[in-house]
């Protein structure tokens, strides 16, 4: 089949790679720009580009493509079908309708489940056990189009967001795979609105930790904004970033016993053990942290470098 293929970051190359594997002709590859990176501000090519390069494919990285000269190339190719994943761009209707079958999405949920920008980390945020992936024909809504095809998969208890989305990037491959090789005998299903959710962008804010929430809400967040923007608190009016821990009921764990402290203090500053108070009679144990301009590190390290004391209140 002849394509365009639209994606930018690390969780479209398996997808990139599928098409290639799979003997489709890819006459070009659409990618974001290269951007500053790193401390250097050195420009660093999308993890895409990479992989077409070294594939010999087209590369094209327009700065904006609503525009016509932008428009004009892309029908130029006389595609049978475009597939985008994560590209990170809305395409404008004329793209829509340029190839011959259209526009194919990989969308890293169970559509109507979690439109949007950051349906991964909404997942398991929410407390979701089962996420999937879904391929779909792209119109002009924000992840409105009728489904192709679904895979689901469960969620495992300590997951973080890179890891199910490293895990779904794959899944959505085989199911690209799939639904390419069947696309013209596939029914497209339209999506019931009333189930549908939204999966907003992901903003600086939402990884600030409310010590009122439930450990178990505060534990999700820690998995689910990562990589960015993290959850993430205060100490002495600097920032912490937790990276792992794990909910605690009211009877605590062995050593400990939750009576319902004000939240936010630390109530177990000990050893391994760095607790704090959360809404619900709740505690969270802290096993990895990063004060802020230092390394990750772990919770006895924090406790020890740092003289830690439990009565402290995180968050002032």
């Amino acid at each position: 089949m002849k394509l365009v293929f639209m994606g930018t970051p690390e969780t479209a190359v398996p997808s990139l790679r599928r098409c290639v594997e799979d003997g489709h002709e890819v006459v070009a590859v659409w990618t974001q720009p290269d951007r500053p990176a790193g401390r250097g501000g050195r420009l660093k090519a999308p993890p895409v580009k990479e992989f077409a390069l070294a594939h010999g494919l087209q590369v094209e990285q327009p700065q904006k493509i609503k525009v016509e000269q932008a428009r004009e190339l892309f029908a130029s190719y006389d595609a049978d079908v475009a597939v985008v994943v994560a590209y990170g761009r809305i395409l404008p209707p004329a793209f829509l309708r340029a190839p011959r079958i259209g526009c194919v999405n990989v969308h890293f949920s169970l559509l109507p489940k979690y439109r949007g920008a950051a349906p991964v980390n909404w997942a398991v945020v929410r407390g979701e056990h089962e996420t999937g992936v879904t391929t779909m024909l792209m119109d002009e809504g924000l992840d409105t189009g009728p489904t192709l095809l679904q895979r689901a998969t469960p969620i495992a208890g300590r997951e973080t967001a890179p890891e199910l989305l490293a895990r779904l990037s794959h899944s959505g491959a085989e199911l690209l795979g799939e639904t390419l090789a069947r696309l013209e005998e596939i029914e497209p299903r339209a999506q019931p609105e009333e189930e549908a959710t939204q999966a907003p962008i992901l903003r600086r804010e939402d990884g600030l930790i409310d010590w009122t929430r439930d450990a178990s809400e505060v534990e999700r967040r820690v998995r689910g904004f990562q990589p960015w923007p993290n959850a993430y608190t205060s100490r002495g009016g600097q920032r912490l970033i937790l990276w792992r821990a794990e909910p605690l009921g009211t009877d605590g764990h062995p050593g400990h016993t939750l009576g319902g402290p004000i939240a936010g203090i630390i109530i177990e500053a000990r050893g391994d053990d760095l607790v704090v108070a959360c809404g619900g009679v709740t505690g969270l144990r802290i096993f990895e942290l990063q004060p802020e301009g230092k390394q990750r590190m772990k919770a006895r390290d924090f406790i020890n470098g740092m003289r830690v004391r439990a009565g402290e209140r995180l968050g002032e």
